[in-house]
């Protein structure tokens, strides 16, 4: 999810950015083409984080129209972004064989051959939010294009830095697809600002504390911190929480991804100055669509991007911004 140009970001104006979809053929997953259509057709969803409300945004809108097109619908999610926890629901559905199958893996290559197995027993497998370096896996495969979205955030933050000092990035951990584009798009953006000095990522495995902790680190190394990227939505929390503690809230400018309800929260309290807001519910529907799609024999997209927008407190409140708001239940 990348490229961002600057023209998109004056900050406090919403930015929604649609990637191009390519088309393709449905044949490349295996299962049983147009027969019988889409109704009836069991479909299951596995998320990264099943309580993170980006996730479940994305699983209401799925089950929705799911349920119109009369699929068999359900969904599951890891407890925790972690392999070992994602794979055991993986083998649930390899041992079910269900027509289709939407999942966000939570690594680029440990799971793909877990699900290359379950793509070659007939079961289409649809990409969301995250995907695996191996192209062979999906029919389709749907997110943001974060990319794009690291630069919105990086042109976001160095306009409010005054395009000076230093500015630190804290992520989850590398090797997750959607994070790492963020990396890569919010640091090659920075590098447009000379008067910017980006430190070395830090990672804290989507732990908050963990971030709280990195954030007053850097503070105490690197008094002219003037800005902090939160590659997600625990980080977020942990870099306000710990720029709250350190008595530097509103003073370090945080952009962070996602507008999950504790993050709106943060952008109106002003421990964030600025959110990236995906649009989870499209990723959702669009997954189904194409599931759809490739039941009925229909051309399938290989790769779609959904829209994005950049929210601040002075926009938040305007209903086509305000409508990427996350929901913590259907």
């Amino acid at each position: 999810m990348r490229n961002r140009r600057r023209v998109l970001v004056a900050v406090g104006a919403a930015v929604a950015l649609t990637g191009a979809a390519a088309c393709g053929s449905s044949d490349s997953g295996g299962g049983s083409g147009s027969a019988g259509g889409a109704a009836h057709k069991k479909v299951r969803l596995i998320t990264g984080v099943k309580s993170d409300p980006f996730y479940i945004t994305m699983t209401c809108a799925a089950q929705a129209e799911a349920k119109a097109k009369g699929m068999d619908f359900s969904a599951d999610g890891s407890a925790q972004w972690d392999v070992s926890v994602q794979r055991p629901l993986l083998d649930s559905v390899a041992a079910a064989r269900p027509d289709g199958l939407l999942i966000s893996p939570v690594d680029t290559n440990a799971l793909t051959p877990s699900l290359k197995q379950i793509q070659s027993s007939g079961t289409k497998v649809a990409l969301v939010d995250t995907t695996v370096t191996d192209s062979s896996i999906g029919i389709t495969r749907i997110s943001s294009d974060n990319e794009k979205g690291g630069r919105v955030a990086a042109d976001a933050l160095a306009k409010l830095m005054n395009e000076k000092g230093s500015v630190i990035v804290i992520s989850v951990k590398p090797g997750v697809s959607t994070t790492d584009a963020r990396i890569k798009g919010f640091t090659e953006e920075m590098a447009k600002y000379p008067d910017i000095k980006v430190l070395p990522t830090l990672y804290d495995n989507d732990l908050p504390a963990t971030a709280a902790s990195q954030i007053q680190s850097t503070l105490a190394a690197h008094p002219d911190l003037g800005g902090a990227f939160a590659g997600n939505t625990n980080t977020g929390q942990g870099i306000a929480t710990g720029l709250k503690q350190a008595g530097k809230q509103g003073k370090v400018k945080v952009a962070a991804f996602d507008a999950e309800p504790d993050e709106v929260e943060a952008l109106k309290a002003g421990t964030v100055q600025v959110l990236v807001a995906q649009d989870p519910a499209a990723i959702g529907r669009q997954a189904v669509d194409q599931l759809a799609a490739a039941f009925e024999g229909k051309k399938v997209e290989k790769s779609i991007g959904t829209s994005m927008v950049a929210i601040t407190k002075a926009n938040m409140n305007e209903p086509a911004v305000s409508k990427y708001f996350y929901k913590s239940s259907c």
